[in-house]
């Protein structure tokens, strides 16, 4: 098998867990699995789409204080670059809407699991103005 079929063989089967409701939290997805090369959203991002997943990250440094979101990255940022003029903001960055209000947030180096249900489409969070096209919501976290 070549790196090429094993790719597809991956994705393909990838895809088939996230279209059974496989997802039990045994299964943590990558933030780079909601992505395609070229930038747009992958099948098994377009497959998970309304299913509870589970994601693994890390929690960037909040907006502001006693939120109802925050942002998983797939590398631990010690700045928030809203707040930085020189942080580079990451490519692939998922927006967590969370249950509670994040009043604890984790460290930045702090690896987490973050569930919730995958939900494609434009927001905009009326609170900050946050932008997103797929984000978590109903999200709970853990170290």
């Amino acid at each position: 098998m070549n790196r090429r079929q094993f790719l597809f063989a991956s994705m393909a089967f990838a895809s088939q867990l996230a279209l059974a409701g496989s997802n039990s939290g045994s299964d943590n997805f990558l933030i780079r699995d909601l992505y395609n090369p070229d930038g747009s959203f992958s099948d098994l991002a377009k497959a998970a789409n309304g299913q509870r997943v589970t994601f693994l990250g890390f929690m960037a440094p909040p907006l502001k204080a006693e939120s109802g979101f925050f942002v998983l990255t797939k590398m631990p940022m010690s700045v928030c670059p809203f707040c930085e003029p020189d942080a580079e903001w990451p490519d692939d960055i998922l927006p967590v809407y969370t249950k509670r209000v994040v009043s604890q947030p984790t460290p930045f180096n702090v690896r987490i699991t973050a569930s919730g249900i995958l939900e494609m489409g434009e927001y905009i969070d009326p609170e900050t103005g946050f932008f997103s096209l797929i984000r978590l919501v109903d999200g709970t976290f853990e170290e």
